[in-house]
């Protein structure tokens, strides 16, 4: 197949019309590092999640749901805009030192929601520009209350800068407290679930997007005192037993308000686990590797969504879906524009509703990493990994009590193809015996390098569109 043929499709935005159907509520859960195994269903022990297995008993688990990067920043920028963050120049995850953010012309979903008189509401961690103008509230939020990056980039934390500063919880686009301690962390679930409460008690009469990001389980866990001890694991237990409680306030408030039925409530998390941090972490299951990889540990994580009547009760979903898929399937939802920019993700709505002949919207996903490194790409049951270094735990316990254990940085994974449906763990090359399928992929390959780029390969993409920037200050004499 001729490379612009390729690189056509490959850039296609919407795949084939799916029926139009009753717009609802839109509800949005997205922990942080919250791992592929973390879910009771899916292998977890230790702990109890009850209110998300009442979410899988009342809607369906999707076991090959996928992030676009395995790191905060990106992970969040696919979710919010239907992009792959490369695109959008968001790489990483975003430090106090950041002096850029998400673009003021990228398209959110708080934007399509509001722009079909949606109220729009976010409670947690945002991490996509911690300056004014990038914050929530100038990205299509009516209201937010978090924090705006991740909750260990404050000063002491183990691993992370002592010249970074406090750590701010901002309401709107104003700090209106600083977290002081871990003292501090430790309610930070219970004050964004409360919000979200909230949130749904003044906006019951009328339709609503509510995106509930929340920080943990990312290091320093904190947990609410009442759950302290609660679990038969240790603090990590505890903290995903009260992200489990959070998930039933929600749950529990639409029952309160009649709107159960006509809410589509999603959960998933934005990446695998940080997994040097050991009884801090989770678990991948049967994965490979984990948070800042591109193997399925890192990009594959936990998903379940309820939609009464919609999406299909008590149902396993193996279709693979990514992040960037969630903004053009609520397009159709909600009948709306699609954005003036253009997007990667396509329509997924058959996928969520588990429609019989449903397959997955794309026929290749990307999996980026470090700055503007391809790593891997998917195509069906195939997974193609590129040469690239990665770290790794090297099959090693990792640390205790919060303190982490060092990776071994610079493990070479060379070019191999893997085929994951019947090897998750990535741990067996078939490249020889599939040289057709190899050399498909290595087309796709270069279509995207056409597009995005490839800093490994000193590839540079035509598609590729500039952050938002903070003003330059004024040099000291000019006017």
């Amino acid at each position: 197949m001729m490379l612009n043929t390729l690189l056509l499709c490959f850039l296609a935005i919407q795949a084939p019309e799916s029926p139009k159907v009753e717009t609802p509520n839109i509800v949005i859960m997205y922990v942080d590092d919250m791992g592929w195994g973390d879910l009771p269903s899916q292998g977890a022990t230790g702990w109890t999640m009850p209110n998300l297995d009442r979410l899988q008993q009342e809607g369906t688990r999707f076991t090959e749901f996928l992030v676009a990067q395995p790191v905060c920043s990106a992970s969040r920028a696919a979710l919010l805009t239907g992009c792959y963050p490369n695109r959008l120049g968001i790489h990483g995850a975003l430090a106090p030192s950041a002096k850029h953010g998400l673009h003021e012309d990228e398209t959110t979903l708080a934007e399509i929601a509001k722009s079909k008189g949606y109220a729009t509401g976010m409670f947690g961690k945002w991490h996509l520009g911690h300056h004014k103008q990038f914050l929530p509230v100038h990205h299509g939020f009516d209201e937010y209350l978090g924090i705006p990056y991740s909750n260990d980039m404050w000063p002491g934390h183990p691993g992370t800068s002592k010249n970074w500063p406090p750590l701010p919880l901002i309401e709107g686009d104003e700090t209106i407290e600083i977290i002081e301690d871990y003292d501090d962390q430790d309610v930070i679930t219970r004050r964004l679930t409360e919000g979200a409460v909230d949130f749904i008690n003044r906006h019951a009469d009328q339709p609503f997007f509510l995106y509930v990001p929340h920080p943990q389980p990312h290091v320093p866990l904190g947990a609410d005192p009442k759950f302290k001890g609660s679990s038969e694991q240790g603090f990590y237990g505890d903290v995903m037993q009260e992200i489990d409680w959070s998930m039933g306030q929600i749950l529990e408030a639409l029952d309160q308000h009649d709107l159960a039925d006509n809410t589509l409530v999603i959960f998933s998390s934005d990446n695998g686990p940080w997994i040097n941090y050991g009884d801090h972490a989770g678990t991948t299951a049967h994965l490979r590797e984990a948070k800042g990889t591109t193997f399925d540990g890192g990009v594959r994580v936990p998903c379940i969504a309820r939609w009464p009547g919609k999406v299909k009760a008590g149902h396993v979903n193996d279709i693979p879906w990514m992040t960037i898929d969630v903004l053009p399937t609520m397009v159709n939802i909600l009948n709306a524009e699609m954005p003036a920019r253009s997007i990667d993700g396509r329509d997924a709505l058959p996928v969520l509703v588990s429609e019989p002949d449903a397959t997955s919207p794309q026929e290749v996903y990307l999996f980026y990493y470090g700055r503007n490194n391809l790593e891997a790409i998917r195509w069906g049951r195939w997974k193609l990994h590129l040469p690239h270094n990665y770290r790794s735990m090297e099959g090693r316990p990792g640390g205790t009590g919060g303190k982490p254990t060092k990776y071994t940085y610079g493990m070479k994974q060379e070019l191999a193809l893997y085929d994951v449906e019947v090897d998750p763990g990535e741990t067996t090359d078939v490249s020889h015996a599939n040289p057709e399928v190899m050399a498909y992929m290595l087309e796709l390959v270069e279509a995207a390098r056409a597009d995005l780029g490839d800093n490994l390969v000193k590839r540079e993409g035509r598609g590729v569109r500039e952050p938002g920037r903070i003003p330059e200050e004024k040099k000291s004499g000019q006017g």
